[in-house]
């Protein structure tokens, strides 16, 4: 089937699903989204991602040229493209943007998976299908994830730092030998030993393959990204990634920039349960309108933020949309 048909059909089978839903359905129903397949520029397979347009780019608007922003969620660890943000989709339409949500190959279960090269590819693969079918504004190509997906959204912006205009990483995990450690003989260090081949240590090609697929490898790249990187205090204790994770992936960029970072001193007194600064900065503690928490630690370096918010393992969409619209602008 040609291409522009497989197109057409997209578009109306995505109007179609749009009409329905607003005779019979509520806001609270998620939204009609239409199941995209590309071929890896990678190894050829067939691989796929789930879209939602906006109304302008619908078949009945399609004298629209105008650029549209794009988002790009990442599943979380455990999850596949069958996973839905039903909140965050129905926050980027409010936008008029596009929502583009890849699979990424899928549960980190499998060594294809868990921020393998074919993995990071489909994300770009995925990305540039939209752009040669639809008006993206590439200017305006944002990134978020949580969890797992802010593990892959810290490495995709360390990667491929100049491809985005702006991310957003909630509880991310940046170094799997360091989480392997946390999870050893559970479900997570058993799912990264499948992903790497074996557990850190075993072999220098193991450790290589943890180092590769480890944003902390890359993040330092994204330096001068608007990147904002968030994670709940109590994560860690209630949770499956401790706020470590977050903080240094942050350092790595206060780094590369020559801007102070989180002390050891300040990540222990965190760290621990119901921890909090012995002698905050500043900017360190406040109430933020956009997370609607307190937060316990806020650092910026560049156009980097680090955010240790009253919470645990969890991404907040209102913070997520509030930090890609104030970066919305493009250089």
């Amino acid at each position: 089937m040609p291409s522009s048909t497989k197109q057409s059909i997209l578009l109306l089978t995505l109007l179609l699903a749009t009409l329905l839903l607003s005779h019979s359905a509520s806001a609270q129903d998620p939204l009609p989204r239409a199941r995209i397949e590309f071929t890896s520029s990678a190894d050829g397979s067939k691989q796929a991602a789930y879209i939602i347009l906006p109304q302008e780019l619908l078949p009945q608007k399609t004298g629209s040229t105008q650029p549209v922003p794009m988002v790009v969620s990442l599943h979380t660890w455990s999850g596949n493209m069958e996973q839905r943000n039903t909140t965050l989709e129905r926050a980027v339409h409010e936008q008029g943007w596009i929502y583009l949500f890849p699979n990424f190959r899928g549960i980190n279960r499998t060594p294809a998976a868990c921020g393998s090269k074919l993995a990071q590819q489909d994300i770009l693969d995925a990305v540039d299908w939209v752009i040669a079918r639809q008006p993206v504004d590439e200017r305006r190509i944002y990134l978020t994830g949580v969890s797992g997906g802010g593990h892959m959204t810290m490495l995709m912006a360390g990667r491929y730092p100049d491809r985005w205009r702006a991310a957003s990483a909630f509880v991310g995990i940046s170094d799997l030998a360091r989480w392997h450690a946390k999870h050893q003989g559970q479900k997570y260090g058993n799912m990264l030993e499948a992903c790497c081949g074996g557990a850190p240590g075993d072999s220098a090609a193991v450790d290589a393959e943890y180092q590769a697929r480890s944003p902390l490898t890359y993040i330092a790249n994204a330096k001068d990204l608007a990147i904002d990187i968030a994670a709940g205090i109590n994560d860690g204790h209630s949770g499956s990634v401790p706020i470590r994770h977050s903080i240094d992936a942050f350092n790595k960029i206060a780094g590369a920039n020559g801007t102070p970072l989180v002390s050891d001193r300040e990540l222990a007194e965190l760290s621990l349960r119901d921890g909090r600064l012995s002698s905050p900065t500043p900017t360190d503690v406040g109430f933020d309108e956009s997370f609607g928490r307190k937060y316990f630690l806020r650092r910026t370096s560049g156009n980097a933020r680090l955010t240790i918010f009253d919470g645990g393992h969890e991404g907040i969409t209102t913070a997520t949309i509030a930090w890609l619209i104030k970066h919305a602008s493009a250089p």
